[in-house]
């Protein structure tokens, strides 16, 4: 037999040979060939190892080409009993898996439609799917645990999708709770009950999605285990590092405290009417670091959840809203106002927005070329007050220029020298 170097092995010497070569451990633990073996030659490795390398004829000059045992079929050793064993054991675990959810689901539906409300039949809809998946996962565990060859492909999978899967089950859970909630309150008659409690739904609910996440991905990222050294050695600095996360994200961390603090004190709710630096609308949406106010003009402001905090605004339905708007009038000074209040109690009183509660003339201010007459009147809502005061301000308009025109306020220009000359001609 040959000893064959390879390392010193001329490149001429080798060109009507391609050789397969193997690292030293792999020829360590191969077996002795027999005496006189035609395709096996020794190779000896200058770091060490000694073994047997298999040559193939070859009638090109193209030098020795490297090719490792892990893609050589030759060298695969698959136990076909095992992996047909574990096959068909896997799919019996997802055909058991999806009737058994089948048998569930149906049976959840028959005990919804049992209830007259419709909140069994959302939460049933809504973790359905995660529910198949997740009793599909269970099964295949449970198959794994007595078959040894489905224990080994599927074990590096379940451990990602075990928290996957339970992980979306609370997260629809979660939504479902919510929406649940959310349809209960449609049937109240308390419109600032309905706000309080929609507000402290949709915060609470977006906070526990977003712990759902972060538990889930942590989860599924300590399955790696790569990842998870990591995470033990860098547990030994975790308090620098909070330190140093805490003083970047300052700005961050300050609206999510500050979105907590707005679940738990509610000085906004959804569907309040504020006034924020000068912006009039609707509280649309309260998230986590921001919320969204709809003007009068359809124009959507965002504003930080740490404004609220810290700097003043304006809450016009923060318990009910019942509001009193005032109508100004800038009149003539000589204007008598005992007739002017007379038509507005009139109007006022006929109307059918007005809730009886305010209905007032007051002379609020005197300058020297006019006086101001507020008539301050009330309603039920927000909007109908708005609606009241512009009907109002036309319609006394209207009677001042058809009854009382001298009240209105002109400027005049009096010469009296200018007028003479102009009667003489």
């Amino acid at each position: 037999m040959r000893r064959i170097d390879p390392v010193r092995l001329p490149i001429a010497a080798m060109g009507s040979l391609r050789v397969r070569f193997s690292s030293p451990e792999t020829v360590r633990h191969r077996p002795t060939p027999p005496p006189g073996h035609p395709q096996l030659a020794r190779i000896g490795w200058p770091g060490g190892g000694v073994g047997w390398n298999r040559f193939h004829a070859s009638g090109t000059n193209s030098g020795p080409q490297m090719m490792p045992d892990r893609f050589d079929p030759s060298n695969w050793n698959i136990a076909w009993g095992m992996a047909l064993s574990g096959t068909l054991t896997a799919l019996a675990a997802i055909a058991g898996g999806y009737l058994f959810y089948r048998a569930l689901l149906a049976a959840m539906r028959r005990l919804a439609a049992m209830s007259e409300t419709r909140l069994d039949d959302l939460m049933v809809e809504r973790v359905a799917r995660p529910l198949k998946w997740a009793l599909i996962v269970i099964g295949l565990t449970m198959a794994a645990q007595a078959d040894q060859g489905l224990l080994l492909a599927w074990e590096p999978l379940a451990r990602f999708l075990r928290p996957a899967v339970l992980g979306w089950i609370a997260y629809s859970l979660i939504k479902a709770l919510a929406a649940a909630l959310e349809l209960r309150l449609d049937a109240s008659e308390d419109p600032v009950a309905v706000r309080s409690h929609r507000t402290r739904i949709a915060i609470l609910s977006r906070t526990a999605t977003l712990v759902i996440v972060i538990i889930t991905v942590g989860l599924m990222l300590m399955a790696i285990p790569g990842v998870r050294d990591i995470g033990t050695t860098l547990l030994a600095s975790a308090g620098l590092a909070a330190l140093a996360v805490a003083a970047a994200a300052q700005p961050a961390l300050k609206s999510v405290i500050s979105g907590l603090q707005m679940a738990l004190t509610e000085p906004i709710r959804i569907g309040d009417m504020v006034k924020v630096d000068g912006y009039t609308g609707r509280v649309e949406e309260i998230r986590m670091t921001f919320v969204l106010i709809r003007s009068w003009d359809e124009r959507l402001i965002t504003v930080p959840t740490g404004r609220f905090f810290e700097q003043s605004f304006e809450n016009w339905s923060r318990k009910n809203e019942r509001l009193t708007g005032p109508v100004l009038l800038h009149l003539d000074p000589a204007t008598p106002i005992a007739p002017i209040r007379e038509e507005f109690q009139r109007y006022v009183t006929a109307h059918e927005l007005w809730d009886t509660r305010t209905a007032n003339a007051m002379v609020t201010e005197a300058y020297p070329e006019s006086i101001e007459l507020r008539l301050a009147v009330s309603a039920r809502t927000i909007g109908d007050l708005w609606t009241l005061r512009c009907e109002l301000r036309e319609h006394m308009l209207e009677w001042l220029r058809e009854n009382m025109p001298d009240a209105l306020i002109r400027h005049r220009l009096e010469v009296d020298a200018a007028n003479a000359r102009a009667n003489v001609n």
